[in-house]
């Protein structure tokens, strides 16, 4: 099906940037001294760029670039964590009319060089010494790589250089060809390649998603068609640019024209909300379940009669917002009482966020339907969007004025979605990838030669064109009693109950009933300790805990509750620590490595069914 869009939906769409070098320099000149970028120092002091100063350092970055001898659609590699840098560099890459390789700043030396052979990237911008040991070690192997421009580590005089030296650089060529970066903008089409970003992946190698500037130039303008944004807007972004949900914030940006303050530095992301005071921000799940858990958790912790107001809130907040969203009128009564409730706790919870927060977009994994409602309770909306790296991250969204929890929103306009026999999502559209790089055979077997995309994910459309993703279609699994089991499903009702939660790993394939693996959050449970005589025990003390393995059992009780009797959880066991990326357990954007999880505590699982 369809979604129809309306005509100035489609003009904006229709009318977008021919490439992204287009789009941000359109911004440039069309709001110069607004506002573009803030960013803390290394002081912790926060500067700010305008769109012209902005514009005047990529230029340059760019023309450096193009005397180091970079081509059209040659790649340049960016081995960094979220930070200004980041921004100007793959700036800098798209003006100069090469594309950017995104590599996350956690991935293993190992495998960096293969995403640098396998991209053959020319030039790699890191962002510190560590990842530039990263690269000298495997130096032999990157004989394709002449250059690297160190962010904010050491220059050598020759493989190795500074990134002010590399902006001098450009300023020297300009004086010499002051066009250069004109001409490579206006010669890049929109089918050439913008970005290779390479998927984590739950199994095996990395591929990379080939993604042109016509994906990126039709990602910013799908979200501004929706009218929800403003140039009057404040981002925070701290996504990691290496996944491509922070690259779609970023073009969005170019679109409409909003401020965005910047820094990845995850624990930072609550100190910062306080200081930035944002009006929207985009996130992964994981956030909002930490946020979810950390109140919940200190409020049951104070005990008392400030639990009591709590969980009296709780039940107004969520007997208001249920009406609300069917529509009906809310009783006088009920918003005096929601007033109050609002006064004594919800203002408090919307604080944590800056108190400006128009709405969250959530993307990258699911979020747990009775969180988004919780928040939703508190006055904190959560749009719910979809989309894989293969469709240059969204592909649906939730709309302030049009939106339902469980959802993850409408088609973006022009773009198409049916689903197949089997219950798989197929979507075709301006963003879906040009395929795999080096890989024609998973090219062909992701994407017909029609353009449809198989997204691997089962999902179904309502009547109002609402897409309700239940799971990832290699992860349903059939018990030995022949009951199909969507573990995603299970799993984020668990979060929902749980405050303590961080993750469930649903087990249960060809066995006769399901059992869990589940780690609790570290710092929910020494939250939790501190309120049950036991705090300054560590973290795997208090797992272990009888007292907290009651309080699980009680939370899975909850959720079998909600659950058909073929999906409930037998046996469970709270693993003593908390699954990392660092273990090769979780991808860099915290989906969950079930096989691996599985793998390593093949023993334990198979216990549960001895």
């Amino acid at each position: 099906m369809t979604t129809t869009p309306t005509a100035e939906q489609i003009a904006v769409v229709e009318n977008r940037a021919r490439n992204v070098a287009e789009m941000f320099f359109a911004r440039v000149t069309g709001s110069p001294n607004r506002e573009a970028y803030r960013y803390p120092d290394k002081n912790e002091v926060w500067q700010s760029l305008t769109w012209a100063q902005t514009g005047e350092r990529v230029t340059n970055i760019a023309a450096g670039l193009v005397s180091l001898g970079i081509q059209p659609e040659e790649r340049v590699a960016i081995a960094s964590g979220t930070r200004i840098e980041w921004i100007l560099a793959d700036l800098a890459i798209n003006a100069a009319g090469a594309a950017t390789t995104t590599v996350y700043p956690t991935t293993m030396g190992e495998e960096v060089a293969y995403i640098l052979a396998d991209s053959d990237s020319r030039i790699v911008f890191a962002e510190d010494d560590d990842q530039v040991a990263k690269l000298r070690a495997r130096h032999s192997e990157l004989p394709s790589v002449s250059k690297v421009v160190v962010f904010d580590g050491t220059a050598d005089g020759d493989w190795v250089m500074g990134f002010s030296e590399l902006e001098e650089l450009g300023k020297a060529y300009l004086a010499e060809h002051p066009t250069v970066v004109e001409d490579r903008v206006a010669a890049t089409t929109p089918q050439h390649l913008a970005t290779l970003i390479y998927t984590s992946g739950t199994t095996g190698r990395p591929k990379g998603v080939r993604l042109l500037h016509d994906a990126w130039t039709y990602e910013g303008a799908s979200v501004a068609a929706g009218g929800f944004l403003s140039e009057d807007d404040l981002q925070f972004l701290w996504l990691p640019m290496a996944h491509s949900f922070g690259k779609v914030l970023l073009t969005t940006q170019l679109q409409i024209g909003f401020a965005t303050a910047i820094d990845g530095r995850v624990p930072k992301i609550v100190e910062n909300l306080a200081i930035v005071k944002p009006t929207f921000m985009g996130a992964a799940p994981r956030i909002f379940e930490k946020a979810y858990g950390r109140i919940v958790g200190m409020t049951e912790a104070e005990g008392g009669v400030k639990l009591k107001i709590f969980k009296w809130a709780e039940k107004v907040g969520l007997e208001r917002s249920r009406l609300v969203r069917a529509g009906k009128p809310v009783p006088k009564a009920l918003d005096v009482k929601f007033k109050i409730a609002d006064k004594l706790v919800f203002s408090k919870v919307r604080d944590r966020f800056g108190g400006r927060v128009r709405f969250f977009i959530s993307g990258a994994a699911a979020l747990s339907t009775d969180i988004a409602e919780w928040f939703h309770a508190a006055g904190v909306l959560i749009l719910e969007g979809y989309g894989l790296t293969e469709t240059s991250a969204g592909a649906f969204v939730n709309q302030p004025d049009n939106f339902k929890l469980g959802s993850v929103g409408l088609a973006f306009p022009t773009s198409e979605v049916k689903i197949a026999a089997d219950g798989e999502v197929l979507i075709r559209g301006p963003h879906v990838m040009e395929g795999y790089h080096n890989l024609d055979e998973e090219s062909a077997s992701s994407k017909d030669a029609d353009g449809w995309l198989a997204t691997g994910d089962i999902g179904e459309i309502d009547a109002d064109g609402f897409l309700r993703i239940t799971d990832r279609k290699k992860d349903l699994f059939k018990t030995s009693g022949g009951k199909y089991v969507a573990p995603s499903h299970v799993e984020g009702i668990f979060k929902g109950v749980c405050s303590l939660a961080s993750q469930m790993v649903v087990h249960g394939a060809d066995r006769n009933f399901c059992s869990a693996l589940i780690t609790l959050d570290p710092d929910a449970v020494a939250e939790w300790a501190a309120g049950h005589d036991m705090a300054g025990k560590s973290y795997t003390e208090v797992v272990r805990s009888a007292k907290m393995e009651k309080v699980i059992q009680t939370n899975v009780a909850e959720l079998n509750a909600k659950l058909n009797p073929w999906e409930t959880i037998k046996k469970f066991k709270i693993l003593d620590r908390d699954l990392t990326i660092e273990s090769g357990e979780l991808t860099p954007s915290m989906k969950v490595k079930r096989r691996v999880v599985e793998d390593n505590n093949k023993e334990l699982l198979d216990g549960f069914y001895a």
